[in-house]
């Protein structure tokens, strides 16, 4: 069977209007746009980012460069930890307000970054900032996260969903086991997803103080690098 031709369409870049990058954390998470926090298992990913929902679903900001002037409704995904002996004793500890962070019910069937139920949460909620924990939970059935070209279709569905809603989309990423590489592959999966998202922040463990974490940033394609 002969495939369909499909038509040509040219876009003039004249055509095109200007657009300033909005953030809702200079320079380390843009809004519209796919940010990766990746680590170690246990070196604080989820804490990093639950005290930022906390913060964010009370209007308030970890610094000046998170500037926010009403509370934030937020979506958080996690496929590690349970709701109720977990996920919400770590947000009463931070102070959030619970009643604007909420959780698709995955009980009749599980998420995929693919799932049109991403976008109906974003729309009834308002939700400018939107967390799935880890990436390789939301893959859906069949994909394999290690194969460009799947992981190429289930970010850039991600990446539109983001540049539509100007929602902030976090994923959360474990690091493989192949020391002494650079950290950009060592992330779980192809390195697309590296690609496609526009800031990449580590999470680490300080050597000689096991009670503190650090955060620096190994990518950002829209700003000069950041120092939390």
């Amino acid at each position: 069977m002969e495939e369909k031709k499909t038509e040509l369409k040219m876009i003039k870049m004249s055509e095109v209007q200007s657009q300033e990058i909005e953030w809702l954390w200079y320079p380390f998470i843009p809004y519209g746009k796919l940010t990766i926090v990746q680590g170690d298992p246990g070196d604080g990913k989820t804490t990093l980012i639950l005290n930022i929902a906390a913060k964010l679903s009370k209007g308030e900001g970890l610094d000046n460069d998170m500037k926010l002037t009403e509370p934030m409704n937020i979506i958080y995904q996690t496929a590690e930890d349970g709701l109720a002996d977990t996920v919400k004793p770590r947000l009463e500890k931070a102070g959030a307000d619970c009643e604007r962070i909420v959780v698709i019910d995955e009980s009749d069937k599980s998420l995929s970054m693919a799932d049109e139920r991403l976008e109906e949460a974003i729309i009834q909620t308002g939700a400018r900032m939107l967390i799935l924990d880890p990436i390789q939970a939301y893959l859906g059935g069949g994909m394999d996260m290690n194969r460009a070209n799947e992981a190429r279709g289930m970010t850039k569905c991600l990446g539109a969903l983001a540049e539509k809603y100007k929602c902030a989309i976090i994923l959360i990423g474990h690091m493989n086991k192949a020391s002494g590489n650079k950290a950009a592959y060592r992330g779980m999966g192809s390195i697309d997803f590296f690609a496609v998202a526009r800031s990449v922040l580590l999470v680490g463990r300080v050597e000689g103080e096991p009670n503190i974490r650090a955060v620096v940033q190994i990518k950002n394609n829209l700003a000069q690098f950041g120092h939390p």
